[in-house]
């Protein structure tokens, strides 16, 4: 009996701790002993660039390295404390296309993830270009959250963006490329000159009715990122793949033929579904493995959050009783491995399992033939 679902992957952030390039050999490994199939490698961030883009060396000559780190818990711990240690490190074309073959030996599909708007930093910092402000010097972020400092949609970052793909579409086969989507404040595009020129040139409006999709009200800026990924994809497209995006992609309207990845809830992959678009659940409740998983008196440092192995393993992403667009277009299931607080391959571990087996049996198994495993 084939699986369940097509989708059954584990994200890796190599971003926040950079990893040594053996333990992604032992994580391909681990998939393939689950039954997993995808490989989804989080590559840029604000912490750390990691992948050699040989068009823009500055990538990995500048944006690969951060001056320090924070040490404990970052919302709690004011103020701030770092290590003051230098961490650094990225892979090679070379290493990657090796990755990436070992990987399909395992009939592992990997699916690289370039962050776009948002989630900026470590590109700022090699090219400030890309930013709304080429005379500010930025650097790459030595702590966690959310940052002001985005991508400018100017011509110059589309074309940046553009070359990045060119490599990255020769490195990875896989049909889709992650393109992130998620979490860009819109601070700066609504305060921006050139932003606002290019909401009037494009005709965009904010909503005055609910979105169909959605049910919300979308600003004019939410449209603006809906530019940036939709022409994205349509340069992908263009290429032969197809994209995937955090489950923001939905706000200002989704891209033609994007997946949507559900994070931050199930409500995103649902309406996806709901629209006739493809989608992964990713819901944080169950499926983020930075999440404790014991008492928090006693585990190591994390991110915060709880989630026991029976509480992931309660996770049904589409239901006998959903509607059938969800059962059609709910293609998988997918834990999260993010790594703020993950500096080597043991405490990876430790975070992602067993929790990641309980994922996989959920993307392999019937629900019907699981019920008493969940109970």
């Amino acid at each position: 009996m084939p699986p369940r679902f097509a989708h059954r992957g584990l994200m890796l952030d190599v971003c926040r701790h950079y990893v040594p390039i053996d333990y992604i050999y032992k994580f391909i490994d681990l998939l393939a002993m689950n039954k997993m199939n995808v490989f989804h490698w989080h590559l840029t961030d604000d912490q750390g660039w990691r992948i050699e883009i040989k068009k823009y060396p500055k990538l990995t000559e500048i944006g690969s390295k951060r001056e320090k780190t924070l040490v404990d818990y970052y919302y709690v711990n004011y103020p701030q404390v770092f290590d003051g240690e230098e961490h650094e490190g990225y892979y090679t074309q070379e290493q990657i296309k090796d990755v990436v073959a070992y990987a399909a030996s395992k009939y592992i599909n990997v699916v690289p993830e370039i962050e776009m708007p948002g989630h900026a930093l470590a590109a700022l910092a090699s090219y400030p270009e890309l930013s709304f402000d080429s005379t500010q010097t930025y650097k790459v972020s030595p702590t966690w959250g959310v940052f002001e400092q985005v991508f400018c949609p100017s011509e110059t970052t589309f074309k940046f963006f553009e070359g990045v793909m060119d490599e990255v579409v020769e490195l990875f086969p896989s049909e889709y490329i992650h393109i992130g989507g998620d979490e860009c404040p819109k601070t700066a595009w609504k305060n921006s000159a050139f932003c606002q020129q290019l909401i009037r040139q494009l005709g965009l409006k904010d909503d005055v009715t609910p979105s169909k999709v959605d049910g919300v009200k979308h600003s004019k800026e939410d449209k603006l990122q809906s530019y940036f990924v939709t022409r994205m994809e349509k340069y992908l497209n263009d290429k032969g793949r197809n994209i995937i995006g955090w489950d923001e992609i939905l706000e200002g309207g989704l891209a033609p033929n994007a997946t949507v990845m559900s994070w931050r809830g199930v409500e995103g992959g649902l309406n996806a579904a709901k629209a006739g678009h493809n989608a992964i659940m990713t819901p944080m409740p169950y499926a983020y493995l930075d999440f404790y998983q014991e008492d928090p008196a006693i585990a190591p440092t994390t991110i915060g959050g709880y989630t026991t192995l029976k509480k992931t393993y309660s996770y049904n992403p589409a239901p006998d009783d959903a509607d059938e667009l969800v059962k059609k277009h709910v293609i998988g299931m997918q834990g999260n491995i993010w790594r703020e607080y993950m500096k080597n391959s043991d405490r990876t571990d430790y975070q992602a399992f067993p929790r990641a087996m309980a994922i996989a049996e959920t993307g392999w198994t019937l629900d019907a033939n699981i019920m008493a495993g969940r109970d």
